[in-house]
C-alpha cells in the first residue's frame, strides 16, 4: 500500500508518516507559501501523484485540488482554524465545506471540531495530535534553581492563544522568574510592550527547528501553552511529553481525562502558576500525571497504528 500525503500542519502529518509500518510506501508532497508552490505547482504535484490512499492536511487548497483531480480515496485532515475560523469566511468557507463533503474520510486534530464536521460528513473522527517520542521525552526537572525559567511556547495571538493573560498572571506570582518566548505572532509587539509595562524579565527569541524545540522545554521549570479557545495544542502536548509541568487551558467538556485545567481567569492562572513555581513536589506530581496522559493518548507510534487501520479500510 502506498500513501500520498499533501501539505502539513504543525508537523502532524510528518510525524504520523514516520511511524507507519515499514512495509507501507509513503510520499509526502509539501509546499511553501510562494505563489507557484501553492497554485500551478500544487496542481502539477497532485496531478502526477500515484497512491492507494491520499491524505490532505488542512482543508484548504491541497484538499480541494486533490478532490477535483479525482484522487481517491481521499482523507481530509482538519487541524483547527480551518473549521474554527475559515469555514465562516466568505473567501474560503465554500472551499472548506466542499472538502468536508468531498472527502471519503475526515480526521480532526481537535474534538471541539466534531459537531461542525459531522454536519457535512458523518465519517468525521477525532485523531489526537501526535508527538514524536524520539525528540520529545522526559528529562529530570532541574532542582534548586533560584530563578525559575518559564517557557511561553505559544506564538502571540491575544484572541486565540491568550498569551497576554499569561503575562498578567506571571506578573502576579511572587517568584523570581525569567520568561522565554518566540518573537512571533500577530500580537508580538503588543506582548513586548506589555511585558515591559509589567516589568517582567522576558526574552523574545527566534524560532528554532522543530527537532530543537525539546531543548527549550528541558531548560524550563514551567511551560505555558494557550489561554485561548480550549483546544489542546501541540506545544502543550510536547511540553508534557518532555516531562515539564504545563499550564494550558482546555475545555473539560472535550478533554475530560486530560490533567490540565480549564483556566477561568487570570487570578486562577496566577494561583496555579505560583503553586508550580514554588512547590517542587507539586510540580513533580503534575509531571507524572501529564506524562501518563500524553504517553497513552498522543504518542505517535500508537496513533500511526490507528491511522494505518483507517487507511487499510479505505484502500
Amino acid at each position: 500500500m502506498k500513501i500520498v500525503m499533501f501539505n502539513d500542519c504543525a508537523f502532524v502529518g510528518e510525524t504520523l508518516l514516520k511511524y507507519l509500518s515499514p512495509e507501507v510506501e509513503r510520499e509526502h508532497i509539501k509546499r511553501n507559501r510562494g505563489l507557484w508552490s501553492k497554485t500551478l505547482g500544487l496542481i502539477y504535484n497532485v496531478l502526477r501523484a500515484r497512491g492507494d490512499v491520499y491524505h490532505a492536511n488542512y482543508l484548504l487548497q491541497d484538499c480541494y485540488v486533490a478532490s477535483k483531480l479525482g484522487k481517491r480515496p481521499l482523507v481530509g485532515h482538519a487541524m483547527g482554524s480551518d473549521l474554527r475560523d475559515e469555514i465562516k469566511t466568505r473567501k474560503l468557507g465554500w472551499m472548506v465545506r466542499h472538502n468536508l463533503r468531498g472527502c471519503d474520510k475526515i480526521l480532526l486534530a481537535q474534538p471541539t471540531l466534531l459537531e461542525v464536521a459531522r454536519e457535512f460528513n458523518d465519517t468525521a473522527e477525532y485523531l489526537p495530535i501526535p508527538f514524536d517520542p524520539e525528540f520529545f521525552f522526559p528529562k529530570a526537572l532541574i532542582e534548586g534553581r533560584g530563578e525559575k525559567q518559564v517557557f511561553l511556547a505559544s506564538t502571540h495571538d491575544f484572541d486565540v492563544k491568550g498569551t497576554d493573560k499569561f503575562l498578567y498572571a506571571l506578573a502576579s506570582t511572587r517568584c523570581p522568574i525569567t520568561i522565554k518566548s518566540f518573537n512571533a505572532g500577530k500580537d508580538v509587539v503588543k506582548a513586548q510592550r506589555l511585558a515591559s509595562d509589567l516589568k517582567l524579565k522576558m526574552e523574545f527569541i527566534d524560532r528554532v527547528p522543530h527537532s530543537k524545540v525539546n531543548e527549550l522545554y528541558w531548560d524550563s521549570d514551567l511551560v505555558l501553552g494557550s489561554f485561548g479557545v480550549g483546544q489542546l495544542d501541540t506545544v502543550a502536548i510536547e511540553g508534557m511529553a518532555c516531562g515539564r509541568p504545563v499550564v494550558h487551558s482546555v475545555s473539560k467538556k472535550f478533554f475530560p481525562t486530560c490533567p490540565l485545567e480549564e483556566v477561568g481567569s487570570v487570578d486562577v492562572a496566577a494561583e496555579i502558576l505560583s503553586k508550580l513555581l514554588n512547590d517542587e513536589r507539586e510540580a513533580a506530581n503534575r509531571v507524572q500525571n501529564q506524562l501518563a496522559f500524553v504517553n497513552s493518548t498522543h504518542s505517535a507510534p500508537i496513533l500511526a497504528k490507528r491511522l494505518l487501520t483507517i487507511y487499510s479500510q479505505l484502500a
